[in-house]
């Protein structure tokens, strides 16, 4: 039984370090997708435009 239960805490450590290196990707993701936006708004407002290609 306490062989199970270490193998199952390894296993979940493992598991919980997978979620947090994807959980970064994604905050790093989206915070470039949140900045791009902003640029994106920045030049609109610059340009005038509305975000139609012409």
């Amino acid at each position: 039984q306490k062989m199970a239960d270490h193998e199952q805490t390894r296993k979940d450590k493992k598991r919980i370090l997978e979620l947090e290196r994807d959980l970064r990707r994604k905050d790093a993701a989206l915070a470039e997708t949140a900045a791009l936006l902003v640029l994106r708004k920045k030049l609109n407002d610059y340009w005038g435009t509305d975000g139609e290609d012409n």
